[in-house]
């Protein structure tokens, strides 16, 4: 094995759930390319680095080869797994033919790891078989239990621990058959391993792409709008009734063009609002018979799907008005239903429900209201 040998894994197989986006985050555009190809980018122009594994999903082959525009005998895929250290043991054992001396491993949702970080890491491994780059937590830190500051934790000392990491390739392979399944990254995998992991300096620009405020920051910056979104529908004789993108058993029914969603429309309002597109009347009139009786999950999917043109959605909140349903029982599946249709974390809808106290329309059950925000960050330039 050839002792200045060093091969770089970049882990790209992760769904990256929490920000939101239709599709997996590394493949997402971002300033000068993507997320994953800015990352394949830093190590196959690294004149340290002989080769790149990438670890993507089962299903990603396509948008892996889109989003990089790479390929050659200098970089690897291999299928993912369920975690991260599986991902890593994949790639681990696709170096084995011909192994490096050293191995780096990195998120892909890291796209802007510098030269100077991938240098420090490198050098550090001619001391040391396992190294990882750090930054000092900048942030005072208080622990929290139920609600109350229980102590603040003391800052000096602790860092926050970024990727590349670097390591010894036969000994972190030996680690991960003995000690993958107790850790949550691979310094972590060495610790448990019983071996000592030094630290170089980081830099604050490699961060990783988790919310959608990094994804605008990735993208060159960005703002945030609210929109609002107000709707109402009347109530007739026969049911099921349709609210909040479900189907509940009534013996009454909202009175529309579409299925009359009062819900789901001041929700695509509000979409349409913060971005100022226009409402849902202008994009699906209801003198237009294509949407008679329409479902009203398209209006609002079309809506989120405009948003994500020119920024991305932080947050959804909808108060729905009326004396019956009561809404409490179906509130977590209307905010589950509604983070499928816009195909977000549900942790970024609320629903609420109140009354009028039986005064006006709603309050003699007429009909129902709702009403609707929606938080979006847009690029820069966008508006």
């Amino acid at each position: 094995m050839d002792q200045s040998t060093t091969d770089a894994v970049i882990l790209a197989a992760g769904r990256g759930l929490r920000l939101g986006a239709p599709i997996p985050k590394q493949f997402l555009a971002i300033t000068g390319g993507t997320v994953v190809g800015r990352a394949l980018d830093a190590f196959l122009g690294h004149p340290q680095v002989r080769r790149v594994v990438v670890a993507i999903g089962p299903e990603d082959a396509d948008a892996f080869a889109a989003a990089s525009g790479k390929g050659g005998a200098t970089v690897t895929t291999v299928i993912g797994g369920d975690t991260r250290q599986s991902s890593v043991k994949a790639a681990l054992d696709a170096l084995a033919d011909d192994p490096p001396h050293n191995v780096l491993i990195h998120d892909a949702a890291r796209p802007f790891v510098s030269a100077h970080v991938i240098d420090r890491v490198v050098a550090q491994l001619d001391q040391t078989d396992a190294v990882i780059p750090a930054i000092p937590v900048a942030d005072t830190l208080k622990a929290v239990e139920g609600g109350v500051i229980s102590r603040t934790v003391p800052r000096e000392g602790l860092m926050q621990a970024q990727t590349p990491q670097g390591f010894r390739f036969a000994t972190l392979r030996a680690a991960h058959e003995a000690m993958a399944d107790l850790a949550t990254d691979d310094a972590g995998v060495m610790e448990a391993f019983g071996r000592r992991v030094s630290v170089v300096d980081g830099e604050r620009g490699n961060y990783k792409i988790t919310t959608a405020e990094d994804l605008l920051a990735a993208r060159g910056g960005g703002y945030t709008v609210t929109g609002t979104g107000f709707d109402v529908h009347r109530l007739v004789p026969g049911g099921p009734l349709i609210i909040g993108g479900l189907t509940i058993q009534s013996q009454m029914r909202m009175d529309g063009h579409s299925d009359a969603d009062v819900a789901i429309h001041a929700l695509t309002d509000a979409l349409f609002g913060a971005i100022g597109d226009g409402d849902i009347g202008q994009h699906f009139p209801p003198s237009d018979p294509q949407w008679k009786g329409a479902s009203s999950d398209r209006f609002l999917a079309f809506a989120a799907e405009r948003v994500r043109g020119v920024g991305a959605i932080v947050h959804l909140d909808l108060t729905i008005i009326c004396e019956r349903p009561k809404i409490s029982p179906h509130r977590e599946a209307m905010r589950a239903r509604i983070a499928e249709i816009i195909d977000v974390d549900p942790k970024i809808v609320s629903v609420k429900a109140t009354t009028t106290e039986r005064l006006g329309f709603t309050g003699r059950g007429e009909g129902i209201a709702a009403q609707a925000a929606a938080t979006v960050l847009l690029q820069s330039g966008q508006r």
